[in-house]
């Protein structure tokens, strides 16, 4: 509005100055604008007066709008008020619903429990009649024992809270516990007199016992004492049993054994040719190498370490060594030992501490007995193996229990175990000691393998056999010992020899026995077959060469000197040895043929093995082709046309190529 004034008026201005610069006279030009704008008035009055009917019906329009509107907004109130009314009336109505929602679950769950407390609480009939009329086998006994141990177990709840309602059934019930409890320790101890009974098969009250098991968590629940006789009963039961049982098949199995015993007069290194005393009290095995070799006693291991136990009156006519006794005791022991303490833990519901003290109530008085009668074995045994082999059986034995998840005996293991080890290492010690006592003069000179090796090489491979799975380091250290006591007394002996050819056909006999034998009852790559491969590998070689020296010697001389010149460069010595070189040359084409049919003999002779007698003369020829190469390259142009050609040679060799 300002700047439509201020526009105006330089609109206005504007005129002004037009009308001065034209010279028009003001108040004429005054009256003439007074008068335009009467013209201008009369007409817009004229407008007004023309359209009045118009403008009034616009009023009157107007009005009965305003009429219409405050109708309207006066109903649209009325609504309003009406919506805020129903909105509180439709919230009044919701609290309604929920607190009778809430109201019909409480009485809902209230009428669900109570429903269910009244069916506890009470006493059917038909269970009244089934508990005191029907046999505790029944399957409606059963059901309806199920049923009465419920209602035990509430009654106690309700008596702890000093609840009058149970005193309504107390007295019923305690009635039928009384009853039930009865008939319950009635059948269990039938069931515990049946294995009371001759030749009876334990295992059938055993298995009714556990088809029905509830019966004594049902006493044990109810009645404690009740439940502490029945287990007294069948622990003093089974304990006899088992003891009784153990007795028995322990005589018998004793009457089954090897007669001829191995005694302390056959340890590795006493000689067996000595005569004994006829006073004497033990009797010598007639064969030692049985004492000392595992042959077929090693199955007890493998094979028949779950083979059915030895029946002693079926097998009266069998003798069998001492493992096999041993095992089929401990088997069968595992056998009863572990049923039982899978039967305990199951029925008489006990874990751990408790089991492990019931099973040894029942079985202690038999691992008791078992133990006093290796004690009693033991004290006199010299029987290296079979103590061995007995305590692998413990260790497998052992781990046996350990899958059926038994630990209950593993005290009984570790007891057995501080029987054995101290015997086993007490005899094993003495047959080192008797091979350190040996006099090598007292034996034959005989360069064939010696007994003892023959003895130690079959001992060694039992061991050693047995502990591939099972390795013990006390094993593996008197292994050792030993071993080192045998290699000092295969040098004592071939001491006694004057040669040293001799002493070495000696060495090589007794080394290649103990090889062959590791060999072929353990693994290539035991230490100790390691150990006295690399002795033969030593002594071979200073066999071949003594054994070329009487026909190969001035050649292997000559050789020796010449290559000694040669790296001092001692040219003019060399050249002055070709005298002697000719001398050799002409001596071995004399002689060639028949040294080779010299050492064949000799070296087949010597050795009674004929894989050992054609290894060494291989071994010989191609150090005797050596020797003639070397040999061939220090002659002379003139000494070479006199010497054998080599294809000659190596022809003649080769009739000599064994096939082992």
């Amino acid at each position: 509005m300002a700047e439509a004034a201020i526009i105006g008026e330089q609109i206005e201005d504007d005129e002004v100055q037009e009308i001065l610069k034209t010279g028009t006279d003001l108040r004429q030009y005054s009256a003439q604008i007074e008068k335009e704008f009467k013209e201008v008035e009369n007409r817009s009055i004229d407008d007004y007066i023309k359209e009045s009917q118009n403008i009034a019906n616009l009023h009157n329009q107007i009005g009965n709008t305003s009429n219409i509107l405050e109708r309207m907004e006066s109903m649209l109130m009325d609504i309003q008020d009406a919506l805020n009314n129903i909105s509180t009336e439709i919230t009044s109505l919701q609290k309604k619903s929920v607190s009778m929602s809430v109201q019909l679950t409480n009485r809902q769950s209230i009428r669900a429990q109570i429903s269910q407390f009244v069916e506890d609480m009470a006493v059917p009939e038909e269970m009244v009649a089934c508990i005191m009329d029907s046999p505790v086998t029944e399957k409606e006994f059963m059901g309806h024992l199920n049923e009465l141990n419920h209602k035990l177990n509430l009654m106690k709840e309700l008596n702890f809270k000093d609840s009058k309602s149970s005193q309504d059934v107390s007295d019923v019930l305690q009635k039928l516990k009384i009853k039930a409890m009865s008939k319950l320790r009635l059948y269990l101890m039938e069931q515990i007199y049946k294995f009371r009974k001759p030749m009876a098969n334990y295992q059938i009250p055993q298995n009714a016992m556990l088809k029905y098991k509830f019966f004594f968590e049902f006493i044990l629940s109810n009645e404690r004492a009740v439940a502490q006789e029945i287990c007294n009963e069948y622990v003093d039961t089974m304990s006899k049993i088992y003891y009784s049982y153990f007795k028995s098949y322990s005589t018998r199995l004793g009457s089954l054994k090897f007669e001829e015993a191995v005694s302390k007069d056959d340890l590795m290194g006493l000689d067996d040719s000595v005569p004994k005393s006829i006073f004497s009290k033990t009797s010598s095995l007639k064969n030692k190498s049985t004492v000392f070799s595992i042959g077929d006693r090693g199955e007890v291991l493998n094979q028949q370490l779950e083979a059915p136990i030895i029946v002693p009156h079926a097998q009266q006519k069998f003798r069998y060594a001492y493992e096999a006794l041993f095992r089929s005791e401990q088997y069968a022991l595992v056998d009863n030992a572990c049923r039982e303490y899978l039967f305990v833990t199951d029925f008489f519901i006990v874990r751990g501490p408790q089991a492990q003290e019931l099973f040894n109530q029942i079985m202690g008085k038999t691992t008791a007995l078992l133990i006093k009668n290796l004690e009693t074995y033991v004290q006199d045994c010299y029987d290296t193996i079979a103590l061995f082999l007995c305590i692998q059986l413990c260790f497998r034995y052992q781990l046996m229990c350990h899958k059926r998840c038994v630990p209950a005996l593993d005290k009984y293991w570790d007891n057995l175990h501080a029987v054995i080890w101290p015997r086993f290492e007490q005899v094993f010690r003495m047959n080192i000691q008797s091979i350190q006592d040996c006099d090598p003069t007292k034996f034959p000179k005989e360069t064939g393998p010696h007994y003892i090796t023959r003895r130690y090489a079959e001992f060694s491979a039992a061991i050693v056999g047995i502990t591939e799975n099972f390795p013990n380091e006390l094993v593996s250290h008197m292994l050792l010992e030993l071993q080192e006591e045998v290699k000092c007394f295969m040098l004592r002996m071939a001491a006694i020899f004057t040669t040293r050819k001799e002493q070495l056909i000696y060495l090589i006999n007794n080394y290649d026995l103990v090889l062959g034998v590791l060999m072929e009852r353990t693994r290539d790559n035991s230490k100790e077959a390691e150990a006295f491969r690399e002795l033969l590998s030593t002594r071979s070689a200073e066999y071949v060469e003594e054994i070329l020296a009487p026909h190969l010697g001035g050649i292997i001389q000559f050789v020796k000197d010449c290559e000694q010149m040669r790296d001092k460069e001692q040219t003019e010595e060399l050249k002055r040895q070709e005298r002697r070189s000719l001398q050799l040359v002409a001596n071995f084409s004399a002689n060639w043929k028949k040294s080779l049919e010299d050492l064949n003999r000799e070296v087949f002779l010597s050795f009674p093995s004929l894989l050992t007698g054609s290894q060494l003369l291989q071994l010989a020829l191609a150090q005797l082709v050596q020797y003639y190469h070397k040999f061939y390259k220090l002659l002379t142009p003139n000494a070479r046309a006199q010497l054998v050609n080599i294809h000659v040679i190596m022809i003649e060799v080769k009739k000599y190529k064994s096939n082992f």
